[in-house]
């Protein structure tokens, strides 16, 4: 079991969520591949998408799959001007690549901001710190693991 894998696991176990990642066959890298995998439609998708501010900082905006994030709402929310985060970036702060970057399980905490899209749904499913490694879970379950406060911050 990879790091990534086993850090997403143990942050779902501390927060009192029994659930276990599972494998698909294939990548799922993107909203439409994981939708794809999880036989569920594309909004059902958290896309954990962070952005860089001028001050250096990380961000985090959990965002449903169907949805873009504004780069102006996403500034006004962060308190500082915001640009899309390097996946150099991504790797050192959070200890996840891009295409399978966990909203839980960072090696370093952002803040974090949910889509209002997601809590539309009884479940959700999200990254697991892998490319092929996919949860579910309710969305107010996960916005309060993430301290994820709900906001409208996307297109």
């Amino acid at each position: 079991m990879s790091k990534s894998l086993a850090r997403v696991i143990a942050a779902l176990h501390a927060g009192g969520v029994d659930v276990q990642p599972l494998e698909m066959p294939g990548e799922t890298r993107t909203a439409e591949q994981a939708a794809t995998a999880a036989g569920c439609v594309l909004d059902q998708i958290v896309k954990s998408i962070l952005f860089q501010g001028s001050s250096g900082r990380l961000y985090l905006f959990l965002t449903a799959g169907g949805r873009q994030v504004d780069a102006a709402k996403a500034s006004a929310l962060a308190g500082e001007a915001l640009g899309r985060a390097d996946a150099n970036t991504v790797r050192a702060v959070t200890g996840f690549a891009i295409g399978g970057v966990a909203p839980v399980g960072h090696l370093t905490a952002s803040p974090v901001w949910m889509d209002p899209t997601l809590l539309a749904f009884a479940q959700v499913w999200a990254a697991a710190g892998t490319p092929r490694h996919i949860f579910a879970i309710a969305p107010d379950r996960l916005a309060a693991l993430a301290g994820a406060k709900v906001s409208d911050f996307t297109l």
